[in-house]
């Protein structure tokens, strides 16, 4: 009999054992992904914080001036407008591949803003916004992503494997 007590103890430790250690690697996992939340939500912050500055010029062109740089071939208030508003829908489409990237948003979702990128992008004023070399704020690899996406034409996951 105290060989079988022993061998019921032992086994209940053991799968004490494997339930702590199942709560432990659950744990890293959400912390994981509650990691991935927070960098989805800084990227998004900083972007909307470009996007407000963007936003100004566009409500008061005159204080695209500010930044040589920044009119770099635009010769009129309405041409800063519609440079700003544009790298303003490039804004939102930013947070929309961050997020993408880092899992946090559909395929289906952010396919649907690659196809409507697709449509702005054969816009006469977002092309100009594109071929005007002067300062664009942007991730890197969003801006290669976003030139690979115009220039090849297909949807490509940028999604981390």
């Amino acid at each position: 009999m105290p060989t079988r007590i022993q061998l019921l103890q032992v086994t209940l430790q053991g799968l004490a054992s494997f339930a702590i250690a199942g709560g432990l690697i659950y744990a890293a996992l959400q912390f994981r992904s509650v990691r991935k939340a927070q960098l989805v939500s800084n990227f998004s912050k900083l972007v909307e914080l470009q996007y407000h500055l963007r936003h100004l010029r566009v409500q008061d062109p005159s204080l695209a001036y500010v930044h040589s740089q920044d009119v770099v071939n635009l010769h009129s208030e309405r041409e800063i407008q519609e440079y700003f508003l544009n790298l303003m829908q490039l804004s939102l489409f930013e947070i929309a591949w961050y997020a993408h990237k880092e899992g946090q948003l559909t395929d289906d979702y952010f396919d649907s803003w690659v196809k409507r990128i697709r449509q702005v992008s054969r816009e006469d004023s977002f092309q100009r916004m594109i071929r005007n070399p002067s300062v664009k704020i942007m991730h890197d690899d969003f801006e290669a992503y976003l030139k690979g996406m115009l220039e090849s034409g297909s949807v490509k996951s940028n999604r981390a494997t």
